[in-house]
C-alpha cells in the first residue's frame, strides 16, 4: 500500500488544529479567581461505597513468620535523616492476652548508596501497646513489638537501599529502596506530593492506593482516618458503615485490631519506600480502659515531633524542599491558650520564607465545609487559630472527614480573601463509612444546630454575620467560597513549579479505569507582595457573574494564546520552506 501525500500547507493546518485544542485545554490558575461555584453531581452509576476487605484477603494476610519485619514504613524526619518502623511477632486478641517482650528483638537498620552494599547501620527503640476494655465479652488486643529507627547522614536526591530487623536473630527484612528529598531551598522541590484521608480498607480504599501509586509520589500526606478500625466489634466480623446504628447495645465504641495490622500490610509496598506523614483523625481516638486515647495511632507512627520541637505526635512540621509543612491536631487542645498553639505560633515565626517560600498546613476537620455532614463541626479550632494562620499567609490547607472533595476559593473569616489560604477537602479515600452526597445549601438539608457536635472541643456553630447568608445558619445555594465539590472517591497531587506556583490535581478514582474523567485541576499561585502581613487588608476581589467569569478566563488565555500561534505558525512556515 502506498503512502498518502499530505500538502506542506495541509500539514500546517494540523499543527495550528491540534495547537488550538491544546489551548482550549488551558488550566486555570487561582488568579482566574474567585471562580463561580461549581457542583459536580454524584454520579448514580456507581455505589455509595464498598465493604472493607476480609483479613485473609492477600494485601491484608500475615506473610512472614516468627521475628521477621513487616509493615515496613518511612516517614520523614530532618532533611538529612529519615524513620523506619516496621512490626515483629505475632499480635494477641481475646478475653486473656499476655504482652510480648520488646527487648527480645533487636531493632536495625543496615543502609547504603548501593543495592546490598550497607555502609551505614542504626538502632533504635521498640514497643509495645495494649488495647483493654473492662466490659464482660470484649476482646483485649496486645500489639506485635513496634519498632522505630532513625537513620542519619543522608544526601539529598540520593536512593538509599535498607533493610530492618535483628541480625542476631537472623530475622532480617528484604531490601527496600526509597530516594531522599531536596534540601530546604526556593528552587528544589519534591516532584509529586501525594494527599490522602479517610483511607480505610475496602475495595475502593485499594483502588485509591493503586492509582496513588501510579502517579509516583515523593510524599504522602495522610489526614487522619487511617484504617477504621473502631468500625467493628472487638471480637471482629462484619464492619459497619454506621457503628452506633449497627451496634447501638456496645458498652464502648469498640475496635477490632487486627485491622490496624492489615493497614500496615495493605500500605507496606508504597510506604516502605515513599515517606507517609500522618495525623491523626476522630477514627483514631479509639478510646480504652482507664481513658486512654489514641493508642495505636501514638504507638505506630514515628513523626518528626521533637525536632521540630512539639514533643507531640498530635502535632509537628517539616521541611520538603521549599516548603514547610504543618500538621496541627484538632482532637487535642487548639485553644489559644494551650500548648499547640504557642508551638504553632513559634514555628511560624521561625519560618523563612526565602528559604521555604511555601507554607502548606494540614489537620482533619475541615473550617470550610459546604456538605451536610460535619458541617461547621470545628468553628470552634476556626476561630482559635485561623487569624494566626492568615497573618503568617499559609498557602493551601489540606483536610478530610468529610466522604467527598471540595476546594475554596481564596477565603478568610468565611470572607472572600484574595490572601486566604486555598482550602481542600479530601476525605474521599474510600472508607467503609461511603461517600457524602447532600449538601447543606439544598432544600431540607441544611443540619439543626445541635447537630454535628465533634468528638473534641466544644461547639461554636454559628448564623452569618454578613453576606449572601446574612442571618442563615446555611447558605440556600452553594456558598461564594465553594469554588469546586464533587461526590467520588479518589486523592490529590501537588505539584510545586517554582516560589510562587503549585499545580493541584484531583484524580478521582474512575481515572485509573481509564474512563474520561476530568476531576478538578488548577494552579494555585502565590502572591507575596500583595499578601505580605503590611498589605492584608487590600480590597477583596469580588466574585464575577457568570458572564464576567467567562470574559475574564478568555481574557487570561487570549494573550498567551496568540503569541503561541504566531510562533507556532513561523516555526511552521520556517520547516515548509526549509
Amino acid at each position: 500500500m502506498g503512502k498518502i501525500k499530505i500538502s506542506a500547507g495541509f500539514r500546517i493546518i494540523l499543527f495550528v488544529l491540534g495547537f488550538i485544542l491544546v489551548a482550549a485545554q488551558k488550566i486555570p490558575t487561582t488568579l482566574d479567581g474567585p471562580f463561580q461555584p461549581v457542583t459536580q453531581r454524584f454520579d448514580s452509576s456507581l455505589r455509595l461505597g464498598s465493604d472493607d476487605l476480609p483479613m485473609d484477603h492477600p494485601r491484608l494476610k500475615r506473610n512472614v513468620t516468627g521475628m521477621f519485619p513487616e509493615q515496613i514504613a518511612l516517614a520523614l524526619s530532618t532533611p538529612t535523616s529519615m524513620w523506619i518502623s516496621w512490626i515483629t511477632g505475632d499480635a494477641q486478641i481475646g478475653l486473656n492476652v499476655t504482652a510480648l517482650d520488646p527487648s527480645t528483638v533487636a531493632s536495625e537498620v543496615w543502609y547504603g548508596k548501593e543495592s546490598g552494599k550497607y555502609t551505614m547501620n542504626k538502632t533504635g527503640v521498640s514497643l509495645v501497646y495494649n488495647q483493654l476494655y473492662p466490659y464482660e465479652g470484649l476482646w483485649n488486643y496486645t500489639s506485635g513489638i513496634i519498632h522505630h529507627v532513625r537513620i542519619e547522614g543522608l544526601e539529598p536526591e540520593t536512593k538509599y537501599y535498607y533493610k530492618c530487623g535483628d541480625s542476631s536473630l537472623a530475622a532480617v527484612s528484604e531490601e527496600f529502596v526509597f530516594e531522599t528529598l531536596p534540601l530546604p531551598s526556593p528552587n528544589k522541590y519534591p516532584p509529586r506530593i501525594a494527599v490522602v484521608g479517610d483511607l480505610g480498607l475496602t475495595s475502593n480504599s485499594s483502588t485509591t492506593i493503586d492509582h496513588l501509586t501510579s502517579n509516583d509520589p515523593s510524599i504522602i500526606l495522610m489526614v487522619g482516618d487511617l484504617t477504621y478500625a473502631n468500625q467493628y466489634l472487638t471480637t471482629g466480623g462484619k464492619g459497619a458503615s454506621c457503628f452506633s446504628c449497627q451496634f447501638p447495645d456496645a458498652p464502648i465504641r469498640e475496635t477490632y485490631q487486627p485491622r490496624w495490622d492489615g493497614w500496615g500490610r495493605f500500605m507496606e509496598p508504597l510506604i516502605s519506600r515513599v515517606p507517609m506523614m500522618v495525623v491523626e483523625g476522630n477514627h483514631e481516638i479509639e478510646p480504652q480502659a482507664a481513658g486512654v486515647t489514641f493508642k495505636s495511632y501514638l504507638s505506630r507512627f514515628s513523626v518528626p515531633s521533637n525536632e521540630s520541637g512539639s514533643n507531640s505526635n498530635f502535632y509537628y512540621s517539616f521541611d520538603a524542599g521549599g516548603a514547610h509543612f504543618i500538621m496541627l491536631g484538632a482532637y487535642t487542645d487548639y485553644n489559644q491558650t494551650g500548648i499547640q498553639y504557642a508551638w504553632l505560633k513559634d514555628d511560624l515565626h521561625k519560618i523563612d520564607r526565602s528559604v521555604t517560600p511555601w507554607v502548606v498546613a494540614a489537620w482533619h476537620p475541615p473550617w470550610y465545609n459546604s456538605y451536610s455532614s460535619h458541617y461547621q463541626e470545628f468553628e470552634c479550632m476556626r476561630l482559635q487559630m485561623e487569624e494566626l494562620l492568615y497573618q503568617y499567609g499559609i498557602d493551601i490547607v489540606f483536610s478530610g472527614h468529610v466522604h467527598a472533595y471540595e476546594r475554596m476559593n481564596r477565603v478568610y473569616n468565611h470572607t472572600l480573601d484574595p490572601c486566604g489560604p486555598v482550602y481542600i477537602t479530601v476525605g474521599d479515600g474510600g472508607n467503609i463509612e461511603k461517600v457524602d452526597v447532600d449538601h447543606a445549601d439544598e432544600p431540607g438539608k441544611c443540619p439543626s444546630p445541635g447537630d454535628n457536635v465533634p468528638e473534641f472541643g466544644g461547639v461554636c456553630h454559628l448564623n452569618f454575620s454578613s453576606g449572601p447568608a446574612k442571618g442563615q445558619f446555611c447558605w440556600d445555594r452553594q456558598p461564594e467560597w465553594s469554588a469546586y465539590r464533587e461526590s467520588s472517591f479518589g486523592h490529590g497531587i501537588l505539584e510545586v513549579v517554582n516560589s510562587t506556583h503549585a499545580l493541584w490535581t484531583w484524580h478521582r478514582n474512575q481515572e485509573i479505569y481509564g474512563l474520561k474523567s476530568p476531576g478538578d485541576q488548577i494552579y494555585i499561585v502565590r502572591q507575596p507582595q500583595l499578601c505580605s502581613s503590611s498589605s492584608k487588608h487590600s480590597q477583596i476581589t469580588p466574585l464575577p457573574s457568570p458572564k464576567d467569569a467567562a470574559t475574564q478566563v478568555q481574557a487570561s488565555l487570549f494573550p498567551g494564546f496568540m503569541f503561541s500561534l504566531f510562533s507556532l505558525i513561523c516555526f511552521s512556515l520556517q520547516w515548509l520552506l526549509t
